[in-house]
């Protein structure tokens, strides 16, 4: 797993699907609350209006490399998840909705606490 402190440097960085194909830059990481492992990023992506928003997508099996962050999931499939405007932040109803997108299982805290936290 990619440590948070080292992610957070990547801001604005370009990141990429398996096939290297851009989808956006790097916006955000999100931990899991559960053990304070980085396991989202928001990707800052833009319309063909131009109007930009941020889509979430998984850390798991995503590679760091001196250029870019290349994520395990296809451009397309990051780019229709769900999303939040560029000043917005992601609600706690609204956060089963982006573990769903990936086929991930979502489970709040013992307590019914939040999942994913912004750092």
């Amino acid at each position: 797993m990619i440590p948070a402190e080292n992610i957070r440097d990547w801001r604005g960085r370009h990141v990429v699907d398996p096939d290297e194909a851009k989808i956006g830059d790097l916006e955000a990481v999100y931990v899991d609350t559960l053990g304070d492992e980085p396991v989202f990023v928001t990707v800052k992506v833009s319309s063909l209006f131009g109007k930009s928003r941020l889509v979430f997508a998984p850390l798991s099996g995503a590679v760091v490399t001196p250029d870019h962050l290349k994520i395990a999931f296809g451009r397309e499939l990051v780019r229709e998840a769900p999303s939040i405007d560029t000043d917005g932040e992601l609600l706690a109803e609204d956060e089963p909705s982006v573990f769903a997108h990936y086929g991930l299982d979502y489970r709040t805290g013992s307590l019914g606490e939040r999942r994913l936290a912004r750092r």
